[in-house]
């Protein structure tokens, strides 16, 4: 199931579909849904066609901006870990986090490039499962293990937001934004590289919006 953030009228009644398990892959998605319910909070007294982001990937962006605190500091506030590793041990989340985010960038952008090419009629309904894998083996390099002929396979049905018609530039875009929110956000002055990263996770918690006084 599709995990989602609603806003269901418009006011204060501002929800999230999702089935969690406790996991820390549940616990990060659950910080950026509700980085989407917290900024839909912040404009819900706007008019009602200002009631949404600049553009989707503004959106996106915010909720992993939030998502992206989810650091060791973080965990010993919640009390989740009983001690703060010392700085040595940054690089690994540094890694893991350098995997998660610049490997999405050509997946990111590969979805919407065979969206496109469908829908302008480049690409005709006999070709979408050979257009779809030379897509990935350009900007991937990722090839299918066996032959995938369309008369057979439309793989990609397996990702929710093409049968769903979602753009998918918007995710494509956060992956970029979030990180040049999260360098606007607290952030303490002078402090710079991976003590950057955990100082700003440590203020996040009980911090006062970003852009206040």
């Amino acid at each position: 199931m599709p995990r989602q953030c609603l806003d269901v009228d418009n006011d204060n009644d501002l929800r999230i579909k999702m089935c969690i398990k406790p996991t820390a892959e549940d616990f990060t998605t659950i910080h950026h849904e509700l980085g989407h319910n917290f900024y839909q909070r912040a404009y819900n007294k706007l008019p009602l066609f200002f009631r949404d982001s600049a553009n989707d990937g503004f959106h996106e962006a915010i909720g992993d901006t939030i998502a992206l605190s989810i650091t060791p500091e973080y965990l010993k506030k919640l009390n989740f870990i009983d001690k703060t590793p010392d700085a040595s041990k940054d690089i690994g989340l540094l890694l893991q986090k350098s995997l998660e985010k610049v490997a999405f960038l050509p997946f990111g952008l590969m979805i919407d490039q065979w969206r496109w090419k469908v829908f302008s009629g480049e690409v005709k309904p006999d070709q979408y499962n050979k257009a779809w894998w030379d897509l990935r083996l350009k900007y991937q390099g990722v090839a299918p293990p066996e032959d995938r002929p369309d008369a057979q396979f439309f793989d990609p049905g397996a990702k929710y937001h093409v049968p769903a018609n979602v753009p998918y530039t918007r995710y494509f875009l956060a992956d970029i934004l979030q990180f040049q929110f999260h360098a606007r956000c607290r952030k303490p002055p002078g402090v710079r590289g991976r003590a950057e990263l955990r100082c700003t996770a440590a203020r996040f918690m009980g911090a006062r919006m970003p852009g206040r006084s």
